[in-house]
């Protein structure tokens, strides 16, 4: 039931039958080259679709056994699209006939599975309590996704709740889709929320995802998987039946091996939505910058980059040396292509290691907004309305896994007692604005007069999360092969050999056209994303399936 599709293929493949193989070069068919699934781009893939070397059904039969072949160790798929073969061939039939949606045409995409779809698949946020749940339409980001053309190939793991659950849980689990691992270490954290996201896309089980962010659900999986992750500023993307944390915090974005990709679909998912009122804050009468476009090898000539270095001095203790050496590598690289680097510090950055007010936000927004999620449900199989019910179903429903997994930040929403709607909220929403704006983010890139602001990626979700300005992480490097493996309390390995680090690229609201461009020219000046490849790589290749 929880798999689909996957649980019977599943069983036949073991760990044994995902083993590391060398990088793949291609494969000859009839002289003509196919490209490799972990590294191909959109560019690639509409290159085959439209020079017929292959089509749309046959891209979701390989990325389909590609995650049959590797899910029983990784778990990053919680189901498969059964239509997917269906809407492949549609899609190739339209391509035959001269009828072309957008790049995205024909191309298999994951979606982060707390966005919803009116079809056959589950919107579960990782709990027992939504199987079967069904929504009356799709969510706009779906929507938006078959308006361009995009094949939603399945749904992904998530930390449960976007990691809004559990104060002693683990990124990558939840009770309905169990622990997700990335692939560059066995048994190493995903990262969350969005674990499945960053695992499916750094390994090629489709062309990219799509995770969503409250505070580093897209940044911090992205930064250990080895991806480009853009998570873009609150109100450019429609949350609209996304399960929710925080409407003033939470976001949708890709994640993609590279820039382009992410921008090519960053670009189907943009825009107003009249479902989600922040996005009538996009500039320009709603109108969508070209993200593709912004893909320019001489962003840095004339630019100013901040360094938060104030960040780094404060949070020197919980980040690595290795770390440290690859960002100051990386600003080099900046200045040396043209860029003028300068401090831009975080001023307030020390004053809010001892605030509490996000913690009182994303209560307040999520006793509310789960509850209307809930009431919008066309069919909700236990009735659940609010989140005392929702806890009371989580104790009571033993795959939940308590009380070994707790409900503690749960807990301390209802023990909070006041919702958005309150009079207390105001204060605290303000003293976020503070920190992230003035204190932090927004003010660091006013009062220095630069374009962006670097961090490693590690280090870079919490400020911006606070006003819901966008940020880029794009690969920076790896942890060396003699590096101590590390675990946490549950056994997941946080630190590893070939381990891998990102930076990020932090900017004003609705700058991400700017910001693209930067993680673009940087990428293409370094190409870290190859100089390691992942431990555990599907052998299924495009070429097995055509042949």
């Amino acid at each position: 039931m929880r798999f689909l599709l996957l649980s019977a293929v599943c069983a036949l493949t073991s760990v044994v039958g995902a083993l590391t193989v060398p990088p793949y070069t291609g494969t000859l068919i009839k002289g003509q080259q196919f490209p490799t699934l972990i590294d191909v781009t959109t560019e690639d893939l509409v290159d085959g679709l439209e020079s017929g070397l292959f089509t749309s059904v046959d891209l979701v039969k390989a990325y389909t056994e590609r995650i049959m072949e590797v899910n029983s160790t990784l778990h990053m798929v919680t189901e498969i699209n059964p239509d997917a073969l269906a809407i492949a061939a549609q899609l190739d039939a339209m391509r035959a006939n001269g009828t072309v949606l957008s790049p995205l045409h024909g191309l298999p995409i994951l979606i982060k599975n707390n966005i919803a779809t009116a079809d056959k698949m589950n919107n579960t946020a990782g709990s027992w309590s939504l199987v079967g749940a069904k929504v009356p339409r799709d969510s706009t980001l779906a929507a938006k996704l078959r308006k361009a053309g995009a094949i939603i190939l399945g749904k992904t793991n998530l930390s449960q709740w976007a990691n809004y659950r559990s104060d002693n849980s683990t990124n990558g689990w939840s009770a309905y889709g169990g622990q997700t691992y990335a692939a560059y270490y066995p048994m190493q954290d995903p990262s969350g929320s969005s674990s499945g996201s960053g695992v499916s896309s750094a390994i090629g089980l489709a062309l990219a995802s799509l995770g969503s962010e409250t505070s580093g659900s897209i940044l911090s999986p992205s930064d250990v998987n080895n991806l480009v992750g853009i998570k873009p500023t609150v109100g450019l993307t429609s949350r609209y039946l996304v399960i929710p944390i925080s409407e003033h915090q939470d976001t949708v974005g890709p994640m993609a091996r590279t820039v382009k990709d992410a921008a090519y679909l960053l670009q189907a998912i943009a825009g107003a939505d009249p479902h989600d009122n922040y996005t009538s804050a996009i500039p320009n009468n709603g109108s969508i910058p070209d993200y593709v476009g912004a893909c320019n090898y001489s962003s840095f000539s004339g630019a100013r980059i901040g360094v938060a270095r104030n960040v780094l001095e404060i949070w020197n203790s919980s980040t690595d040396p290795v770390v440290l050496s690859a960002f100051e590598t990386a600003i080099s690289e900046i200045e040396k292509a043209g860029a003028t680097i300068v401090d831009a510090n975080f001023t307030a950055f020390a004053e809010w290691q001892h605030d509490g007010n996000e913690t009182l936000v994303l209560n307040a927004d999520f006793l509310v907004n789960l509850a209307t999620y809930f009431s919008e449900l066309s069919y909700n199989p236990h009735g659940i309305e609010n989140l005392a019910e929702e806890r009371n179903f989580t104790h009571t429903f033993p795959a939940e896994d308590w009380p070994d997994r707790d409900t503690a930040v749960w807990d301390g929403a209802l023990t909070q007692g006041w919702n958005n709607t309150s009079p207390l909220f105001w204060p605290a929403y303000q003293a976020n604005l503070f920190y992230g704006g003035a204190g932090g983010i927004l003010g660091a890139l006013e009062r220095n007069n630069v374009d962006a602001v670097l961090l490693p990626t590690q280090l870079s979700p919490s400020i911006p999360a606070l006003v819901g300005s966008p940020v880029v992480t794009v690969p920076m490097g790896f942890y060396p092969a003699n590096t101590t493996v590390v675990r946490n309390a549950r056994g997941l390995v946080e630190t590893a050999p070939n381990t891998p680090f990102g930076l990020s690229f932090m900017g004003g609201k609705f700058s991400e056209a700017t910001l693209i461009g930067f993680a673009y020219a940087y990428e293409q000046r370094t190409m870290h994303r190859n100089d390691v490849q992942p431990y555990l790589v599907p052998n299924i290749e495009l070429a097995d399936v055509v042949a």
